[in-house]
């Protein structure tokens, strides 16, 4: 079946699930930026760049739903430990 769509349309589930790890990956770049030492702060920053970077091109539904439990599971510990130093 042909669509009338260009190729780089992306379904709906796909544009939802792209969103959810733009979400993620902003989330985490402001959190990142409340680290108190810039020394950390500038190696989180990097470090979260390079795996959102790496994994820019996975089509794998699977994989990328993995990929963002996982995130959010970094991003949870990275804000519970910022709220732990605060207090």
């Amino acid at each position: 079946m042909v669509s009338g769509l260009p190729p780089a349309v992306l379904s709906l589930k796909q544009y939802l699930q792209r969103q959810k790890v733009l979400g993620i990956y902003r989330t985490m770049l402001r959190t990142i930026r409340q680290v108190p030492d810039q020394a950390d702060r500038k190696y989180l920053r990097d470090w979260a760049r390079q795996e959102f970077k790496r994994n820019k091109n996975a089509s794998d539904q699977d994989a990328i739903r993995m990929m963002v439990s996982q995130a959010s599971r970094h991003l949870e510990e990275l804000q519970k430990t910022l709220a732990l130093a605060r207090s």
